[in-house]
């Protein structure tokens, strides 16, 4: 009874954790698009057009009214609900993700590193397949005021393709092992040690597990150093902005790292 107990709450806490994440993604493309048909508006071309409407309104008394700038102030509205949106997701996704991490160590050291390995692979692969970083170039001009010179927001994945076609292939590669594969690796075999914890062949992994164990924060060490690629820098004319993938990716590394520590006790009696 207690294990069919326990088997349900963590199948409610898992089917919550990924729905809030899959609206966790499509709140942040969301907000990714509306803030691209922002910066669109604000271009220099598209920017003199509205002060021109704007003029011609002002002339006119109002009789000429400007469709841009209701365009404009219609997507800085939208834009502020997204924004709020995607922080309450980010919040519902961390208090989930604490009620995993609490329920783990609950129940039994086996069970404890399934569940919260199930939970670190939803948030790794939210984590990479979400925008992370938004970058804005603008400038202040005379006149025609804040206008936006470059947009752009990745993720991780995305980081990774533009890497390589712009010849950084090393780079990208270094980055994809840090950040993908060896994440991975790290929760399926702990994954893998948990399910199949009385069977002969579960021992041959702890010493795998071991190993790739020396690099459980160097994925926070790469993810950061490409924050930092990204922003280039937070000058007068950057604006550097943080999206939920990265929350995404935060709740991957703290929950893979008490998987870790629930892992540990248990593979003393594989060993």
């Amino acid at each position: 009874m207690k294990k069919r107990v326990n088997f349900i709450i963590f199948s409610i806490l898992i089917v919550l954790l990924a729905w809030i994440a899959k609206e966790g993604y499509r709140s942040a493309k969301m907000y990714e698009q509306n803030s691209f048909a922002i910066s669109h508006m604000l271009k220099p071309e598209n920017l003199a057009k509205m002060k021109f409407e704007s003029f011609a309104d002002t002339l006119t008394f109002g009789l000429y009214e400007s469709k841009s700038t209701k365009s404009l102030n219609l997507l800085q509205t939208k834009q502020k609900d997204l924004k709020e949106k995607t922080n309450k997701i980010a919040v519902a996704f961390g208090i989930v993700a604490g009620l995993i991490l609490i329920f783990s160590f609950m129940v039994s050291a086996r069970f404890g590193t399934v569940v919260l390995c199930v939970g670190a692979l939803i948030a790794l692969i939210n984590g990479l397949v979400t925008p992370v970083l938004m970058v804005t170039v603008h400038k202040e001009i005379e006149y025609f005021g804040d206008m936006i010179l470059s947009f752009e927001s990745k993720g991780i994945l995305e980081s990774l393709m533009s890497l390589y076609k712009n010849g950084n292939s090393v780079v990208a590669v270094v980055i994809m092992l840090f950040s993908i594969v060896l994440p991975l690796l790290k929760i399926l075999s702990l994954l893998f040690v948990a399910i199949y914890e009385y069977r002969a062949f579960a021992s041959k992994i702890v010493h795998f597990f071991k190993v790739i164990g020396k690099w459980s924060m160097a994925d926070v060490f790469v993810v950061s150093m490409l924050l930092v690629y990204l922003s280039n820098s937070n000058s007068d004319m950057s604006k550097a902005e943080i999206e939920v993938g990265l929350y995404f990716f935060l709740v991957y590394v703290i929950l893979s790292m008490f998987a870790s520590i629930r892992a540990e006790k248990m593979l003393k009696y594989i060993e």
